[in-house]
């Protein structure tokens, strides 16, 4: 039994020591120092099974440290993949992360008031497509918040072009705005056993802006969902297409409103779907014309390229055409991009070309090959 312990605290040792060997390091104050970088470095250590260390966390933002949402993406993946981690307190400018082996199975998270739960399945979703089995995630808090994609983004816009990876079914359950949140969805993923290359560099011609306005029932005497709809339609009349968008209203939490637009494109298929979209959101003073029109402008801007995908979702693209490669062309390249190339990079020993005046990101040969 002496020998057995022995040998049992020597290995644990030398495991210990071999992943403190390989521990990445981050600096969170890198490019624009915001919590992407620990979203992104969360989600490809699960992936990946590499130890990361960051310090200096959301160096960039005026309140710098972790906040609440960021520690739910850690509570998260401390539950689907058994991790280990050091240092998440809120407020923390360093964390230590030593992931596990996900898991599939079904997690009910609640990210508290108005979280973002997009921003939370950014550190879900890549290593979703390496769990054991099918991972079904209830989610609880903010659906349209500041600083974030809506869900109608999620839905219409990112989760079409993931289909290449996983089979994934979402669902909104609630809406939920700030600051009461309160919100839900629900997204089932289970991963495809072949993965398809990335490839969005044309779109065709524009076929129609769809969109939905939505808005909490409370505000349903005042007509703000029907009001932001003729808004965004009106000012989109001049792109010369047809404009579908829909009225909606849900029980909420608390009073909230929100446009979400985008545009399609004749090349898009069910595996290459090329769509633009743009948002705004109501807000305690805000006109729901103004809501409108401000969705349909930031829309037309975006049109204003001939690029298939917008600027978020190349955003969102970028942990994707890392690890499978393929090349995008978007309406504009952020630093928001290129710092999650950096992260990406990193974590996967790939190499991205980036081509700021044509807006294109490429990979040759992706993480798995």
């Amino acid at each position: 039994m002496t020998l057995n312990l022995c040998s049992d605290i020597y290995l644990y040792g030398l495991s210990l020591l071999l992943a403190m060997a390989e521990l990445l390091e981050l600096d969170g104050s890198h490019g624009e120092g915001g919590g992407q970088i620990l979203r992104s470095a969360l989600a490809l250590s699960a992936f990946t099974g590499k130890p990361f260390r960051i310090t200096n966390i959301r160096k960039g933002r005026c309140t710098s440290g972790l906040k609440n949402q960021h520690l739910h993406c850690i509570k998260a993946l401390e539950m689907m993949c058994d991790a280990k981690v050091e240092g998440a307190e809120p407020g923390s400018s360093e964390v230590t992360f030593y992931p596990g082996k996900m898991k599939g199975g079904r997690y009910d998270i609640d990210v508290g008031t108005a979280g973002s739960v997009t921003l939370l399945l950014q550190s879900l979703l890549v290593p979703s497509i390496n769990a054991s089995s099918k991972v079904r995630l209830n989610i609880t808090g903010g659906t349209d918040v500041k600083w974030s994609m809506p869900f109608d983004y999620l839905k219409e816009i990112v989760v079409p072009h993931l289909r290449r990876f996983m089979d994934i079914s979402l669902k909104l359950k609630k809406r939920g705005y700030y600051p009461e949140g309160g919100g839900g969805i629900e997204i089932i993923m289970k991963a495809k056993p072949v993965h398809q290359k990335i490839h969005l560099l044309d779109r065709g011609k524009l076929v129609k802006i769809v969109g939905v306005s939505h808005a909490s029932c409370i505000l349903m005497p005042a007509e703000v969902a029907e009001r932001q709809a003729k808004s965004a339609g009106f000012h989109l009349g001049r792109l010369g297409c047809p404009v579908e968008i829909r009225n909606e209203y849900s029980e909420t939490d608390g009073p909230g409103s929100g446009v979400m637009l985008w545009a399609v494109f004749s090349d898009g298929d069910s595996v290459s779907p090329y769509r633009i979209g743009a948002d705004s959101l109501g807000a305690k003073g805000k006109r729901a014309e103004d809501v409108g029109e401000e969705a349909a402008f930031r829309l037309i801007k975006q049109l204003e390229s001939d690029a298939p995908i917008d600027e978020n979702l190349a955003d969102n693209l970028v942990p994707f055409l890392g690890l499978f490669g393929g090349e995008i062309k978007a309406t504009c390249i952020t630093p928001h991009t290129t710092t999650n190339i950096a992260v990406v990079e990193k974590f996967l020993g790939v190499r991205f070309h980036v081509d700021e005046r044509l807006c294109r990101i490429s990979v040759a040969r992706g993480y798995m090959g």
